[in-house]
């Protein structure tokens, strides 16, 4: 059994077993956030959205249904890490075929087992998200503050997009997905319903967009802060104003951030399969499934053409907005799930009958 240390920005030191990729002499330097979701460590660790992150699963035992060919959301993990109590050995079930250590030493991604992850939960949620590195046990200590000192860099979502636009042809109305880093469960849920779907880079111009005579737009989600990257905000201005839009996670903050609302970092964000929302529309709550580590300010909507459609039931921050003068809106969590409930997944239908014939 080979040991690894998980080292906190804060100094402090848990040992545990190494269980994915051998860092050697190398080291990781992520993000430590947790997730509460009970199953779906497959698709977390594939999803594009924990770029640059090292996630603590705070259910104990992970790994122990396998991993599969069907349930990736990106073909290459982008995430820096995972932090485990348990990880099995082995999957049990008719769908596994390999194991979760087998899969993270294929994409080279470094995890820890054997470590007490209520208590770096607890502290996640005292002190808030913070900086961590994941080193071989022997690793020269005085190096440690200055790698913990390194910025994580601003540039996750470059680096996750694609790079080209891909045509996935279908029968039904025509969408531009503006890939910020999107789920692979976003695509498939378009196709479900015979949309022809052309995924344009994060950056792709409104030129381009509008080259492919779109019926309506989806902004998707991605990783790291919407002020990073400005100048999408324009694009996404013109955009709505000729197009129906339906914006997801980073494309719901986008969207707010475009329209003259602000964002703001949480303390330890919202990550899992359990968030409860409530629809002040419908007057429903709808459980989520939810990851990200930024919110749209409530004050900020006041001085914007947006309203507030749905709120987080757990601290009340923003869920939904809608725009007051062209049909687009967006949620802050994850209507295509994977993993988690799929509660939500009416809006991709009511955004295909907002988009006239």
């Amino acid at each position: 059994m080979k040991k690894i240390k998980l080292v906190l920005e804060t100094g402090e030191h848990y040992i545990g077993e190494s269980v994915g990729y051998d860092l050697d002499h190398a080291f990781s330097l992520g993000e430590l956030v947790f997730n509460t979701s009970m199953t779906g460590y497959q698709e977390i660790l594939s999803d594009p959205s924990y770029c640059d992150q090292m996630v603590v699963m705070t259910y104990p035992l992970i790994g122990n249904y396998g991993v599969n060919k069907d349930d990736f959301e990106s073909l290459t993990p982008a995430l820096k890490g995972m932090v485990m109590k348990e990880c099995a050995e082995e999957g049990s079930n008719w769908r596994n075929e390999y194991s979760l250590r087998e899969l993270l030493k294929r994409f080279k991604i470094p995890a820890i087992a054997g470590v007490d992850t209520r208590e770096l939960t607890k502290k996640i949620r005292d002190r808030g998200v913070m900086k961590a590195l994941l080193v071989p046990i022997d690793y020269p200590t005085h190096n440690l503050e200055l790698l913990l000192s390194r910025n994580l860099g601003k540039d996750q979502i470059a680096r996750v997009s694609s790079k080209n636009p891909i045509h996935f042809p279908g029968s039904g109305k025509r969408i531009v997905l503006m890939d910020f880093g999107y789920k692979k469960n976003i695509l498939s849920s378009l196709l479900r319903r015979n949309c022809d779907v052309v995924v344009v880079p994060w950056n792709a111009s409104l030129e381009m967009i509008e080259s492919y005579r779109p019926q309506g737009i989806l902004l998707s989600n991605g990783p790291g802060d919407p002020k990073d990257v400005p100048e999408v905000l324009p694009v996404i201005r013109g955009l709505q104003k000729s197009y129906p839009l339906f914006c997801i996670c980073m494309g719901h903050q986008l969207f707010a951030l475009a329209n003259g609302a602000d964002t703001e970092k949480l303390k330890f964000g919202h990550r899992g399969g359990n968030h409860p929302v409530k629809d002040l529309l419908k007057d429903k709550v709808f459980m989520s499934s939810q990851n990200h580590g930024y919110a749209v300010t409530m004050n900020s909507i006041k001085q914007s053409d947006l309203e507030v459609t749905q709120v987080n039931l757990n601290d009340e921050t923003i869920e939904g907005l809608k725009h007051k003068n062209f049909p687009a809106f967006s949620v802050q969590y994850h209507p295509e799930a994977a993993p988690g409930p799929e509660d939500t997944a009416w809006l991709f239908d009511d955004f295909l009958k907002s988009i006239r014939n």
